[in-house]
């Protein structure tokens, strides 16, 4: 596996680092202000990430084999 992969495991942390940069009321998503939508967004993007950089494990393991 490409240590590449493992660069989206990155991308959630980086994200979230500063919240000074998300803390906002604007643009609003259902009545949620940005601040809140923003974090309920990555939660979601971290899932598809972790999920990503395990299917690509799981590849590259089974090729191995």
């Amino acid at each position: 596996m490409s240590k590449a992969w493992y660069v989206l495991l990155l991308l959630p942390f980086i994200a979230t680092l500063f919240p000074s940069l998300y803390n906002s009321w604007n643009p609003t998503l259902f009545g949620f202000p940005f601040f809140y939508w923003y974090q309920m967004l990555w939660v979601i993007l971290s899932a598809a990430c972790t999920g990503l950089v395990y299917l690509a494990e799981r590849r590259t393991s089974a090729a191995r084999k």
